[in-house]
């Protein structure tokens, strides 16, 4: 059972910050050349679906860690330092996406329906932001639960 919640701890992970990863590194840039409102309406299909993901994927996170901490390392006293940072960075993570996404995206959102393309870029800008940071916690976390066990 520990077993598949490492698996499925591991894919949640994955989705979420491989995610980020396309949308900021590859996406954003392949999206240049498109004219500001193209890219507006892109995102406002792009960011509902992928939210969707992230928020699946933080419940499995979510429930899936703190399974692993409590059967697998019978509590937080007997992990690592690596799997409390982990815990840490990712309790981060999951409330700056919270709040990114009751704030900033809900207001994006109407700003679009409502066609105000400059509160739409203010509001994605604030968006963005947060995925930069999300993306550079979600990197450390997973260099520390690729390589913490083997800290001397």
């Amino acid at each position: 059972m520990l077993v598949l919640a490492i698996g499925a701890h591991t894919l949640a992970a994955i989705v979420w910050v491989g995610g980020m990863f396309f949308a900021h590194v590859i996406l954003r840039p392949a999206m240049g050349p498109m004219e500001p409102g193209e890219r507006m309406a892109l995102r406002g299909r792009l960011l509902p679906l992928f939210f969707k993901w992230v928020w699946i994927s933080i419940i499995a996170l979510f429930v899936t860690g703190y399974g692993v901490l409590y059967f697998g390392y019978d509590g937080l006293s007997g992990a690592g330092l690596h799997v409390r940072l982990m815990e840490g960075l990712g309790l981060v993570m999951m409330l700056l996406f919270g709040w990114m996404y009751f704030r900033p995206f809900k207001l994006f959102m109407q700003a679009l329906k409502q066609a105000d393309q400059k509160a739409a870029a203010g509001e994605f800008e604030r968006i963005r932001r947060v995925v930069m940071v999300n993306l550079v916690l979600g990197m450390v976390v997973s260099v520390l639960g690729a390589t913490g066990n083997f800290w001397g």
